[in-house]
């Protein structure tokens, strides 16, 4: 059993639901479902700053339906109908690999349907990237800071009959982010969409207000029209797509696959504040915003208009509310366990080789890893992965115990005096930027997490290229960068003499730790058009028993969407094993 002494928070929250007197009931878009569908409407709105506690019980987790700006009770995750039986025996374990949210979610799912899963982690504790650090007896968190479309989790412990909002407590923020900008504007991002277009019709003035109301309603007809098709369901194909497009040319023309993210931001936004507000969405995939395809735009809406949230007691408490609910089925975590590779037998699935060669076998194998440690460590596999893309962005992290004092607001933007310049650095010229924009998460105000007496636990970040694939980039290479993000943080007056950062992990130690990631954050970057048909699907087509689960397989990287591809990956598994869809 994993040696993890993380607990799950027990506490009675509430879920976002819809305001009941915003909604209405219609016949479901979806001909499958005999499910009613309620039309979106605003987020229920608790006392602010404070966590969600009135107890209220959630919604059935929900996503959307095809074609639709509505809801259905339709689960999310899929998986195309086309199967490789599982050959081996059915009294074998299911193995899988890797105990990050993709692998835990997978892990979940399997074991909700009473299947016998042994997961193996090769570090001291589960979580993967959403990880932890001690410093002083303090607990910082080191990796996502935000948790969006909590309902995507709401369906992964229903899945297990568990509430979310029994597992989890969700923080809403408010305001949640601060962006400082080099000219000295100071914008705030509200929870609620009405609050923060009210705040920039105060900063930037109502033509601003006007164009940022356009823009996000332009991304939310992204979203109802690229997410059943790109997030919710099975990997995209073209022969799909195709097929979808001539059924349906509107949503192909919602979806604006044609432009970039920046074309696009700029076509309906003058406001220059707001297009580097925008723009920066494309990071959330480690993409840049000059190439990703316009239709990566859909962040905005669900950032902007849906909502993010803080967790109480970190993400790491998701985590462990995840573990939780995996050791109460059955399942088995073991951490310290380190996979050299896959074992194939027979061109199928036999079970995981470990590092000084020991065998454990199983009946097939679910990987939580980087798609690039397939490639390298398994030639028989390689040949039915997709092409090596270009990896995302990377980041550049650090922990700074800050004096307290000092007005913070959960998230704070300090963006660079030339935020194309910082993305040409890092794509074009592969290195650190010289002026970058620094992200800060303030734990204690984002999470509740509790700081030292004197002090209190800050997150930075900073965007930086992945590893170069000959090999590591000189050490001088991050130290120039800490510098930099040091004195913009200074600059901002939110770094005192007296602070000091007592954590720090460089690209280069991500790719150490997450082998075959090249320290990338999202597995491949989105820099072009036909991204989303580049990303492995769930199911490894060729090799029966093997399948994906992680941000570099689809949907892509990110909490909710990780946990996407678990619940993805499960389904095709259960699929193939013969059982009932979980949907």
């Amino acid at each position: 059993m994993c040696s993890w002494s993380g607990a799950a928070p027990r506490r009675s929250c509430v879920s976002p639901r819809r305001s009941p007197a915003r909604t209405s009931e219609r016949t479901c878009c979806c001909p499958q479902s005999r499910v009613r569908c309620w039309t979106d409407s605003r987020r229920s709105t608790p006392p602010r700053g404070q966590p969600l506690t009135d107890g209220a019980p959630a919604p059935i987790p929900t996503t959307r339906c095809p074609g639709s700006s509505r809801w259905s009770h339709r689960r999310a995750g899929g998986c195309p109908a086309e199967a490789d039986p599982v050959p081996t025996e059915r009294g074998a374990e299911i193995l899988l690999v890797g105990a990050g949210v993709g692998g835990l979610t997978a892990a979940l799912a399997l074991a909700a349907r009473g299947l016998p899963v042994r997961l193996l982690e090769a570090g001291s504790r589960p979580g993967g990237k959403a990880g932890t650090v001690e410093v002083d007896g303090i607990t910082i968190e080191t990796g996502p800071s935000v948790l969006t479309l909590p309902e995507v989790f709401a369906d992964v412990f229903a899945r297990a009959g568990r509430r979310f909002e029994d597992e989890v407590q969700l923080r809403r923020l408010d305001p949640g982010f601060r962006y400082r900008y080099p000219d000295g504007c100071v914008l705030e991002v509200a929870h609620d969409p009405a609050d923060t277009l009210a705040n920039v019709r105060r900063v930037l003035g109502p033509a601003a207000e006007a164009e940022l109301a356009s823009f996000l309603d332009y991304s939310r007809r992204i979203w109802a029209a690229a997410a059943p098709h790109f997030v919710m369901g099975p990997a995209p194909t073209w022969p799909a797509m195709v097929g979808h497009a001539v059924r349906h040319p509107r949503a192909l023309r919602a979806i604006d696959p044609l432009h970039s993210m920046a074309a696009a931001i700029d076509s309906h936004v003058r406001e220059p504040h707001l297009r580097l507000l925008l723009r920066r969405y494309a990071t959330y995939n480690g993409s840049d915003p000059r190439r990703a395809p316009a239709t990566l735009n859909c962040i905005a809406h669900i950032e902007l208009t849906l909502g993010g949230y803080g967790v109480q007691g970190g993400i790491h408490a998701l985590v462990a509310a995840l573990v939780a609910a995996i050791e109460s089925r059955g399942g088995v975590i073991e951490c310290g366990v380190t996979v050299d590779r896959v074992l194939v037998e027979g061109g199928a699935v036999a079970g995981l080789i470990l590092a000084g060669g020991a065998v454990r076998r199983g009946r097939a194998g679910v990987v939580n890893a980087d798609v690039g440690w397939l490639r390298d460590g398994a030639p028989p596999v390689a040949a039915h992965l997709p092409a090596v893309s270009a990896p995302s962005m990377s980041g550049w992290t650090a922990a700074l115990r800050a004096a307290r004092g000092i007005e913070r607001l959960p998230h704070e933007v300090l963006f660079s005096a030339d935020y194309d310049a910082e993305f040409a650095d890092i794509v074009d010229h592969d290195r650190p930027p010289t002026d970058p924009t620094v992200y800060l998460c303030a734990q204690e105000r984002c999470h509740g997490l509790e700081g030292w007496v004197d002090a209190e636990p800050v997150f930075v970040m900073a965007n930086a290229p992945a590893e170069p694939a000959d090999g590591p980039r000189a050490p001088q290479a991050w130290t120039a960068l800490e510098a930099a993000v040091e004195q913009r943080i200074r600059a901002a007056g939110l770094w005192t003499d007296g602070d000091v950062l007592v954590w720090r992990r460089t690209p280069t130690d991500l790719a150490s730790e997450f082998p075959g990631s090249r320290g990338a954050l999202y597995g491949a970057a989105s820099n072009d058009r036909l991204a989303a048909f580049k990303r492995p699907p769930n199911r490894v087509a060729g090799v029966p028993g093997l399948y994906l689960a992680s941000g570099s397989a689809h949907p892509g990287g990110g909490l909710p969407m990780v946990a996407l591809s678990g619940l993805a990956a499960a389904d095709c598994l259960s699929r193939d094993l013969g059982l009932a869809s979980a949907g």
